[in-house]
């Protein structure tokens, strides 16, 4: 990577930043607005790539800097949940995912000067019972209004999840691997500047 090039992410997400910012490089925030609305009949793994893409190409940046996006999906029943409208939608969602699996697919792009490359997380994550005063709780405590399939799992959501298979910080909204592995192949090689920090 050109030692004048810049890390851009292209999100507003506190989750993302703190993620980005737990691998110990810097990076500034590009501000982008991307009309997320799926498109017709679009497969979810196809959508947050798009979004993905469409986020990285959007944010204002020079030709030798690198901007990293990301776009995430809750899907059960090959249906695709968003965040929640109001109470009501929180707990109809919350109630379908109750007490059995379902898929967290994000998307990752990075733009640079060797063009867009992608990645793809996908993580199935397995949720206890949740009787309804305890979703009617949980609404009520603020985390599942701005958040796709109505939890956080690095909140108070993280105690409906019996278990999952694939990658945490891919639930989160930013998969580490993947991040690091686009990063590497641009030529910003994560674990080497951790180690140059020591």
């Amino acid at each position: 990577m050109d030692t004048d090039a810049r890390l851009y992410l292209a999100s507003t997400s506190p989750r993302r930043r703190r993620l980005l910012a737990s691998l110990g490089i810097d990076f500034e925030i590009a501000d982008v607005d991307v009309d997320e609305t799926p498109l017709e009949d679009e497969p979810a793994a196809d959508m947050v790539l798009r979004l993905a893409v469409a986020k990285a190409g959007a944010a204002a940046a020079g030709a030798r800097d690198l901007v990293l996006a990301a776009d995430t999906a809750v899907v059960v029943d090959d249906e695709t949940l968003g965040k929640p409208c109001a109470k009501a939608d929180a707990l109809q969602m919350l109630e379908r995912l109750s007490g059995r699996a379902h898929r967290v697919l994000t998307g990752v792009a990075l733009r640079g000067p060797h063009g867009m490359h992608t990645a793809l997380s996908d993580t199935d994550v397995y949720f206890r019972e949740i009787g309804r005063d305890e979703a009617l709780a949980y609404w009520q405590s603020g985390e599942p209004r701005d958040k796709a399939g109505s939890y956080a799992v690095q909140g108070l959501g993280g105690a409906l999840v019996r278990r999952m298979e694939g990658s945490y910080s891919g639930v989160v909204g930013l998969p580490v691997f993947e991040t690091v592995a686009l990063l590497r192949d641009a030529g910003l090689d994560v674990m080497a500047t951790m180690r140059s920090n020591d």
